[in-house]
């Protein structure tokens, strides 16, 4: 409470914006929120020091019902709700379902609560639609072989938020096969060989050896003609051990990332609306003792107390140790204030940089004399004067004037000439004086971060299903097509152009983008090839377009996971991967050559490989092709089984397509085989499995010699007995 009378304060002096007021409160109440679920799973996991486990506690830590959402609403504290528009309410809910609601606090939750059979009717047939949909594109990944000796897998790293590490590398790693040996970095002792299943003990040595990337094996890059490999694949989660040949692992994937979508349509109706917004922590700590680097990447300038503050975002600084050895990495956001010189040294568990979570600043590099231009009052910028304070502020507006760019100018104060220039973006609040004084390192202008909406699984199952579709999300960011610095251009007809320069080879890349949308980059910032310019989501294809395939399925596997971990969902990366692989099984022909393919069409990967040989052996020129992302309805469709196809979606279609075509099915999946009867190909039915015969190898024992043979088996072991 001290904390938000605090923030109300500051809003009140005029320190900070109403957004950045409401977005501190919503920050505090989470952090609260937390605290107190975690206060109180402590005293349920210690179960007042009887000794004995809490039965309620182990029905949630092990994840057989319940979430910790749940049991922190029953006893702990409700925290904050939502209103239907989705913003969080900034008034949180103190009691507990325990201790009973005020009338007030019962009064608010009933927003949640009717939301939340809303959505459960609604919602359940959309989860199980997308488990029926996922089931058909991967019901033919079968384990078809033990290894397919591919030399090509993918690297796998902590995922994290800020200095907080969400999910920890060695939990990524148990059950994969390392793709080369792993080595310690010190001793130089090999702690996983290549080709060998990484265990859990291996993998927590990797970790606390300060290895941060590791190369695996994965069904992304398994090269089997049909299925997939074992090898690729991995342990099978259901016991432990390396995965057996006819294992049906497309169709265990699609049922675990099918089931929790029912529960998470459900999640809303459990809680209600209580808000699930994550605390931002606007803060690193050193996780080693060492010595800090700032890397080449980062831009900084020197502010009045000595600090180094970052200029550019996506800047980097590495903690070394004394040989020169990387033990971590911190990416830096713009503005953020590093609290020790290059060089220097940092403790274990020291904050050494901050940086404000709500505005997003600009700073100045020079020392000068400040002068704006373009400032023109109700057209380009409007004067605000704080009613509680009486302080005035500038709001720089959204405007169609061509001609008006605010900027501020930074000049010499000798000889008047101008040192550097600073767009100002829209919404900005300016936040220095025209004429005054200005040293390196101060602010001149903040823009507030987007008011946080509430992340609920409504927002959650159709961002699943978005992403499985492959479809282009509403107010998609526009990226960077190639590497190199950012440059502002002119305004012309109600678009701005960005262009980006490649320093090295001089090449170039222009962008426009309408006025509204929110430019996260700024003049003489370094992109890399596939960074958003704007704030939105990303469009996957345009994603395979500009950094290929192995950049859109890290994004794909990342974003799903993303919105799953959201709800404390926990599901194995190997899984969404087989529906990943399912996605882009298909290229699109860029060139014939002399096969029989046709221009723009689309071809199974391992035809279109198999087609290649073809030619190349008898001398003819190849097809070329580049990679295509089908969403999983078409994938479904598009597969070279008719019947599969047909008893999906769009039956006439596929059935006239297919006799037109006169095509014929293999049979090699599961749905074809049982529509015509089959057994089906896994398990029993796998094709080496078939051919199994029982041989009788003695004859069989008769009724009367099996009682003696039992009779003497048993003297025998009382006699060792005794």
């Amino acid at each position: 409470l001290d904390a938000v009378q605090d923030v109300d304060r500051q809003f009140r002096r005029g320190v900070i914006t109403d957004g950045e007021r409401y977005n501190k409160t919503v920050d505090i109440w989470t952090h609260a929120t937390d605290e107190t679920s975690n206060t109180m799973f402590e005293a349920m996991r210690r179960n007042r020091g009887s000794g004995k486990p809490n039965p309620l506690f182990m029905m949630v830590d092990s994840g057989a019902r319940g979430s910790r959402k749940q049991i922190q609403q029953l006893a702990g504290m409700r925290g904050l709700m939502a209103k239907p528009s989705g913003e969080i309410i900034e008034q949180p809910i103190i009691s507990n379902f325990r201790g009973g609601l005020s009338v007030l606090e019962y009064f608010v939750s009933t927003h949640g609560a009717r939301k939340g059979l809303a959505d459960t009717a609604l919602k359940t047939a959309d989860a199980g639609y997308l488990t029926r949909k996922l089931v058909d594109v991967a019901q033919d990944v079968i384990i078809t072989e033990q290894d397919c000796n591919t030399l090509n897998g993918i690297e796998i790293s902590a995922i994290g938020n800020g200095a907080k590490e969400l999910v920890p590398m060695s939990l990524r790693l148990v059950g994969r096969t390392a793709i080369e040996d792993v080595v310690d970095p010190v001793t130089r002792e090999v702690l996983a060989a290549s080709g060998q299943d990484i265990s859990e003990p291996v993998a927590e040595r990797i970790e606390k050896c300060g290895i941060e990337r590791v190369k695996i094996r994965s069904v992304l890059t398994c090269e089997s003609r049909r299925g997939v490999c074992a090898k690729c694949y991995g342990r099978d989660m259901t016991n432990g051990r390396p995965v057996d040949l006819g294992t049906a692992v497309g169709i265990i994937a699609a049922q675990s990332i099918g089931e929790p979508g029912t529960q998470l349509t459900m999640r809303t109706f459990h809680i209600g609306g209580t808000a699930s917004s994550t605390f931002q922590q606007p803060m690193v700590i050193a996780k080693n003792s060492g010595t800090v680097r700032f890397n080449d990447d980062l831009r900084s300038v020197k502010d009045m107390q000595g600090h180094s503050i970052a200029l550019n975002k996506n800047g980097s600084l590495s903690v070394v140790d004394k040989d020169g050895r990387e033990l971590e990495k911190h990416t830096l956001v713009l503005g953020a204030v590093i609290s020790v010189d290059d060089g220097a040294a940092v403790k274990k568990g020291q904050v050494f940089i901050k940086w404000d979570p709500y505005s997003v600043p600009i700073i100045a590099e020079q020392e000068g004399v400040i002068e704006f231009r373009d400032f023109k009052e109700d057209v380009s910028m409007k004067v605000q004067v704080d009613a509680a304070s009486g302080r005035k502020g500038i709001v720089i507006l959204e405007h169609s004037d061509e001609e008006a760019h605010p900027q501020i100018a930074i000049k010499d104060s000798k000889t008047g000439r101008a040192l550097a220039n600073y767009s100002i973006p829209s919404g900005a609040h300016v936040v220095v004086e025209d004429g005054s004084p200005i040293q390196p390192g101060q602010m001149l202008a903040k823009t507030p971060r987007k008011v946080s909406r509430t992340k609920d699984i409504t927002g959650g199952l159709p961002r699943v299903a978005e992403l499985f579709e492959a479809r282009r999300p509403k107010d998609a960011a526009e990226i960077s097509k190639i590497a190199g610095i950012v440059e502002f251009g002119g305004i012309q007809r109600g678009r701005r152009l960005l262009i980006v320069k490649d320093v090295a080879t001089g090449e170039h890349e222009e962008t426009w983008i309408p006025i509204g949308k929110h430019i996260i980059v700024f003049n003489n910032d370094y992109v890399e090839k596939g960074e958003p310019l704007t704030e939105g989501p990303v469009v996957p294809q345009e994603i395979l377009d500009v950094c290929g395939p192995q950049a859109l399925q890290e994004y794909l596997v990342n974003e799903i996971q993303e919105v799953y971990r959201l709800q404390g969902v926990e599901i194995n990366d190997k899984h969404i991967e087989i529906i990943v692989r399912q996605m882009l099984r298909k290229v699109r022909i860029t060139d014939s050559g002399d096969t029989e393919f046709l221009w723009g069409e689309l071809a199974d990967r391992n035809v279109f490989h198999e087609a290649n040989r073809k030619a190349m052996g008898e001398g003819k020129r190849p097809a070329e092709a580049m990679p295509a992302l089908l969403g999983i309805t078409k994938a479904s469709i598009e597969t070279e089984s008719f019947i599969s196809a047909a008893s999906f979606q769009e039956t006439t279609r596929v059935l006239t397509e297919a006799a037109t075509l006169g095509k014929t099915d293999p049979l090699r999946g599961f749905k074809e085989n049982v529509i015509m009867g089959h057994l089906i190909p896994a398990g029993v039915g796998f094709p080496s499995n078939r051919a199994i015969r029982l041989v009788p190898l003695a004859q069989p024992v008769e009724e009367g010699h099996a009682e003696e043979a039992k009779q003497d088996g048993a003297n025998r072991l009382l006699n060792l007995l005794k």
